[in-house]
C-alpha cells in the first residue's frame, strides 16, 4: 500500500555494496526529498544526491543527525556479515550501534517506519531443521556465535522497539545470501578457493537471491507500507553438489573436523577470515526459507530464483573451469599429511 511516510530516508551502511546501491535505488524515487547515507568511513563509489555524513551509529551522534534533518524513515543495512574486523569489534558495530539508533529512533517524534536488514541465519542449520523455514518457526539449534546471533539480538531489540512505538511501520527482512556480480561474501569467497571443501557425507540445499531482487524488496519497503517479518530468497533450491558443478569447480570431500585445514588455505588463495561455525553449519546442513509470506504482501516476487541468481554470479566471475589436477592432488597430498 502506497505510503506519505518516506521523504527524508536514512540509510546505515552507505559504504558498503547494498547501502551504495540501496541510497542509488531510493534517491531516483521523485517522492523522496532528502536521502542521507552514514557510515564510518566514506563510499568509493559516487552517491549522487545522497547525502553522506560521516558518523558512527554506536555513539549519540545519530541521534542528532536524525533529528536535526527529520528524518522519518530508517533503512538499517548495517549488519556486518563478513567481518574483517575482531570478533568483538563487529559485535559492537551489530548491536550496539542497533540500540544506539534504535533509542534515537524512539526519541524522534518524526520517525514513521523502520527497515531492518537481517538474515535467514537467524533459523541456524542443523540435523533437525524442518524441511523449510516459515516466519513464525524457531530454531532448532539456536545461533552461538557470529553474525547470525547478532541478528538474533538485533531482532530482538527491533521487537522491543515495535512495542514502545506501536505507531511505527516495522519491516523484519530475513534475507537469504545475497548473490550476483557485485557480491562478496564468505560464501563468494569460498567458491574462489582453488579447491573447494565440502563436508563428507552432506549435499545441503542452498537458497540464494540476487542482489537486485534484494535492492528491490528495500526499495518497495521503503515506499510503500509493509509491516512484519518476511523471509527473502530466490524461488528454489541448489544443492551444493550442484552449485559447484555449474560454477566448474573442483571439489574435496573432508570429514568436517578438516574443513579448518582448507579454511587456512582459503585464507591465502581466497581473502577468506576462515570457516566461521556458522558457516560450516550451512556448508553442512544448508537451509530453506518460505517465502509465501512476503509473495503475498507484496503481491511480487522475485525476478531471478535461486538458480539464476547462482548462474548470473557465475557468469560475472568468469567461473566455469576446475582447478588443474596437480593442484588437486597436492592438496589432499598436504591433508593426508597433516
Amino acid at each position: 500500500m502506497p505510503s506519505a511516510a518516506a521523504r527524508v530516508v536514512l540509510v546505515t551502511g552507505v559504504s558498503r555494496f547494498l547501502g551504495a546501491r540501496v541510497a542509488n535505488t531510493l534517491q531516483a524515487d521523485p517522492g523522496i526529498e532528502r536521502v542521507i547515507g552514514v557510515d564510518t568511513v566514506p563510499p568509493a563509489t559516487p552517491l549522487g544526491r545522497t547525502e553522506f555524513v560521516r558518523v558512527d551509529i554506536r555513539t549519540p551522534s545519530i541521534a542528532k543527525v536524525i533529528s536535526s534533518a527529520g528524518v522519518d524513515t530508517v533503512v538499517h543495512l548495517n549488519l556486518v556479515t563478513a567481518p574483517s574486523a575482531p570478533r568483538s569489534k563487529v559485535k559492537e558495530f551489530n548491536v550496539i550501534g542497533t540500540m544506539q539508533l534504535l533509542a534515537a529512533c524512539q526519541r524522534s517524534p518524526d520517525m514513521r517506519k523502520l527497515v531492518v536488514r537481517s538474515s535467514a541465519a537467524v533459523y541456524g542449520s542443523s540435523p533437525m531443521d524442518p524441511a523449510v523455514f516459515t516466519e513464525g518457526d524457531e530454531p532448532v539449534e539456536a545461533p552461538a556465535s557470529g553474525y547470525a546471533k547478532d541478528a538474533v539480538e538485533v531482532e530482538g531489540y527491533v521487537r522491543g522497539l515495535r512495542r514502545r512505538r506501536s505507531d511505527l511501520t516495522v519491516s523484519v527482512l530475513r534475507f537469504a545470501n545475497f548473490l550476483g556480480p557485485g557480491v562478496d561474501s564468505p560464501f563468494t569467497r569460498y567458491l574462489r578457493m582453488p579447491v573447494v571443501p565440502t563436508v563428507l557425507g552432506f549435499d545441503p540445499r542452498l537458497q540464494f537471491l540476487h542482489e537486485d531482487d534484494g535492492i528491490e524488496v528495500l526499495r518497495r519497503t521503503t515506499v510503500e507500507d509493509h509491516p512484519g517479518t518476511y523471509n527473502v530468497a530466490g524461488d528454489g533450491v541448489l544443492l551444493l553438489s550442484q552449485a559447484l558443478r555449474r560454477a566448474g569447480r573442483s571439489s574435496v570431500p573432508l570429514p568436517g573436523p578438516s574443513i579448518s585445514v582448507m579454511g587456512d588455505a582459503g585464507r591465502r588463495f581466497a581473502g577468506m577470515t576462515g570457516f566461521s561455525p556458522a558457516l560450516q553449519r550451512w556448508l553442512t546442513y544448508g537451509r530453506v526459507v518460505d517465502t509465501a509470506r512476503l509473495v503475498a504482501e507484496l503481491s511480487w516476487r522475485p525476478k531471478y530464483t535461486t538458480e539464476a541468481a547462482f548462474a548470473d554470479f557465475v557468469s560475472g566471475e568468469g567461473l566455469g573451469r576446475g582447478a588443474p589436477l596437480h593442484l588437486i592432488d597436492r592438496l589432499a597430498a598436504a591433508l593426508h599429511r597433516g
